[in-house]
């Protein structure tokens, strides 16, 4: 049957607005995604009528706001079959909960001359809290490779790296760049069969996919409110209850302890004892009302949705002479998110963002907070990149196809 396309970006204000003069076409939501008028409603409403900070005041909006911060939390915890919403953190973002595991875990669990093995698919945020770890510890990062079109994770390497026997084993869900999706239960079950703990970037997964942590059984997943149709400023750390428990805190000030004294502290019940100080209530509250829309629209529905529409992205670019696309194409697609990065052969990838942006396209042109993967796997010294979301029409990638062509005029790539 499919999205309903049409009424639902009837939900998002800001897709009815224009940019220089033309209506605006958002293809950037790998980096953030748009909002719903039921998440920004969500978070005035806390604004106009319970403002209040959580788990301090016993009068009646501070309790009102209390139950709607830890409602999103159980909302959280059904969203990816946590089980319960102890094994749910709050914290800023993605990077942050993948530092706290850096950080709290891997402080108390890496020592020196042990392996970490992230892969060369990475995004920044899951490269370097492992870099700063293995400096301090004296560990040893190992990166596992990709395969030689650089779309997928080179398995018979990765094997080959788990032999090491490392203690973490960290890798992105859905590539934010190349799209791929990497098969978290397999290579999960092949860490633990090693001996590792396992931590999954999720920031471009959850957003578009059914996740199912227990049954991926990792340790450890991370995704963030604001790549999902919420706001800025509350990222989802997941980890299972013994290993939260054995953790020390990441943080330390008001809420996350259970007594203080001169001589020392203790520690508050897990998932509070990692979230020190006053929380971003209210983006947790629109977290809830993005979780709740989506959920409406049921996850499935919504990866049905960005398949049709990469392959026919991808079909109208590669038909497109001078484009070079990057990740899964073909028989692949099943394994490829709504992210395509690509070139215009002739024009720097910043300069077709520039045109992109007067014809009233947003698109990002970078090495996309991924470095290593785009310029020494890709060989590129930065790509453009356009993402969809539930909100992106076939329309929307005609005009993307058509700003090509108006990229070569303005480049005169065309004699």
């Amino acid at each position: 049957m499919g999205l309903d396309v049409e009424s639902i970006r009837k939900d998002f204000p800001i897709l009815s607005t224009t940019s220089h003069g033309k209506p605006l076409v958002y293809l950037d939501s790998a980096a953030t995604s748009q909002k719903p008028v039921q998440v920004i409603n969500a978070v005035s409403e806390y604004y106009r009528n319970y403002n209040a900070n959580i788990h301090r005041g016993i009068y009646e909006i501070s309790v009102k706001a209390t139950e709607e911060y830890e409602r999103s939390k159980e909302l959280a915890a059904k969203f990816i079959n946590a089980g319960s919403y102890r094994s749910i953190v709050y914290n800023r973002n993605t990077t942050e909960a993948i530092n706290t595991v850096a950080i709290a875990w891997g402080e108390a669990n890496i020592g020196k001359g042990d392996h970490i093995l992230i892969t060369q698919m990475e995004h920044h945020s899951n490269i370097v809290p492992w870099q700063l770890l293995a400096k301090r510890r004296g560990a040893i990062l190992d990166y596992a490779p990709l395969d030689k079109e650089n779309r997928f994770i080179d398995m018979e390497g990765l094997k080959e790296l788990l032999e090491r026997g490392p203690k973490m084993v960290s890798f992105t869900h859905v590539s934010n760049v190349l799209g791929t999706i990497n098969d978290a239960k397999e290579i999960t079950a092949l860490a633990h069969k090693a001996g590792a703990r396992v931590l999954v970037d999720g920031a471009q997964a959850v957003p578009h996919m059914k996740v199912d942590v227990r049954e991926i059984d990792c340790d450890f997943y991370a995704f963030s409110s604001h790549k999902m149709l919420g706001p800025a400023g509350t990222g989802v750390l997941y980890g299972k209850e013994e290993l939260l428990e054995e953790m020390p805190p990441f943080l330390g000030g008001g809420e996350m302890i259970r007594s203080v004294g001169f001589d020392g502290a203790t520690w508050n019940d897990i998932p509070w004892k990692f979230e020190a100080g006053t929380q971003n209530t209210e983006s947790a509250i629109g977290l809830a009302a993005a979780m709740e829309y989506l959920g409406r629209i049921g996850m499935d529905e919504v990866r049905r949705h960005e398949e049709v529409l990469t392959r026919y992205a991808l079909e109208r670019l590669q038909d497109t002479s001078g484009v070079e696309t990057y990740g899964p194409e073909g028989n692949d697609l099943k394994r490829k998110g709504g992210v395509i990065a690509f070139n215009v052969k002739g024009a720097h990838p910043h300069d077709v963002a520039s045109i992109f942006d007067r014809e009233g396209i947003a698109i990002r042109a970078g090495h996309h907070c991924a470095m290593p993967l785009v310029t020494k796997m890709l060989n590129e010294p930065a790509v453009a990149r356009a993402s969809f979301y539930i909100y992106t029409s076939e329309g929307e990638i005609d005009r993307m196809v058509q700003a090509v062509s108006r990229v070569k005029e303005v480049l005169h790539l065309n004699r």
